[in-house]
């Protein structure tokens, strides 16, 4: 398959160029500046502009573009951020779809658990009711803004966890852990709906063909408490997991986010994915965190 990805110079989308070529698939990518060679075609989704023409000659469409989460702190002026690039981005995808006299087959448009919300107490499916804090309003509009593609374009929102990866979600306690530095975050009780890099970019693989639609889970099959990851990761690295952070220290200094993406509940289940034949090659953390530490 030719695959156009939006978003391909972040995280995930290196890790899924790296596995759609692996796998006998042709990455093509989306990029604002000029474009260079066959393999890239520029778009600039704030003003909502990208050749329909572009879509085409793919196959599929990957969108993975949007702000990222992981700057702190959430300003007034971010938190419109983080919902704007979502937005304009997907709209742009999908005002293009539908322009495009061959559309692709299959869109496959990011997405976070935390649509969910804080929900202790609760297996969340595709199924379970949205949560109603900042973080599951963004996602309700980024998903509805995917729901506009043209039929019969097959869309598949990607609602990820936090992706265990060295750039990821460990990359602000992964120095301290290496120090000794490393302990509970709140309680630690909290569930964190994970996954790994590898099996984040080889579910989204495996939908390209599925028949899947709607929203699905990527999240690791295993449920975790923030402390099982991180003492796994200080595990790991032979540190000691000890020094805790008192939940109002981090509500004080990231305010919505430490609430939002730290100290949430969310055990997520990973059910429809496995029910779609999916394997994943990290069932567990502590195997996702000796992943991470190996890589470069």
């Amino acid at each position: 398959m030719r695959v156009l990805i939006a978003g391909a110079s972040g995280l995930i989308g290196r890790e899924l160029i790296r596995q759609l070529a692996a796998a006998g698939h042709t990455p093509v990518r989306l990029v604002r500046r000029e474009a260079l060679g066959k393999i890239e075609f520029r778009w600039d989704p704030a003003a909502h502009a990208l050749d329909a023409h572009v879509l085409d000659d793919v196959d599929a469409v990957v969108n993975l573009s949007g702000a990222s989460l992981a700057r702190l702190p959430w300003t007034e002026g971010y938190r419109k951020e983080i919902l704007s690039s979502r937005l304009a981005a997907t709209r742009t995808i999908t005002g293009a779809l539908s322009r495009a006299a061959t559309p692709p087959t299959v869109l496959l448009n990011g997405s976070a658990v935390g649509v969910y919300g804080d929900r202790p107490g609760e297996i969340l499916s595709e199924t379970s009711a949205v949560g109603t804090d900042f973080l599951a309003d963004v996602v309700v509009q980024w998903e509805a803004a995917a729901a506009l593609a043209p039929h019969p374009t097959r869309v598949v929102m990607l609602r990820t966890g936090l992706v265990l990866a060295k750039g990821g979600a460990l990359k602000p306690v992964l120095p301290l852990a290496k120090l000794g530095l490393a302990g509970p975050l709140g309680s630690g009780s909290q569930h964190w709906a994970w996954v790994s890099l590898h099996d984040e970019a080889a579910a989204i693989v495996h939908l390209l063909t599925s028949t899947l639609s709607g929203p699905v889970n990527l999240v690791g099959p295993t449920p975790a408490t923030s402390n099982d990851i991180i003492r796994g990761l200080a595990t790991a690295l032979h540190r000691p997991f000890v020094l805790p952070v008192p939940k109002a220290i981090l509500t004080l200094v990231l305010q919505d986010a430490a609430r939002q993406l730290l100290l949430a509940d969310q055990q997520v289940s990973a059910q429809k994915l496995l029910d779609d034949g999916f394997e994943f090659f990290h069932r567990t953390p502590a195997t996702a965190i000796a992943w991470m530490l190996r890589q470069p």
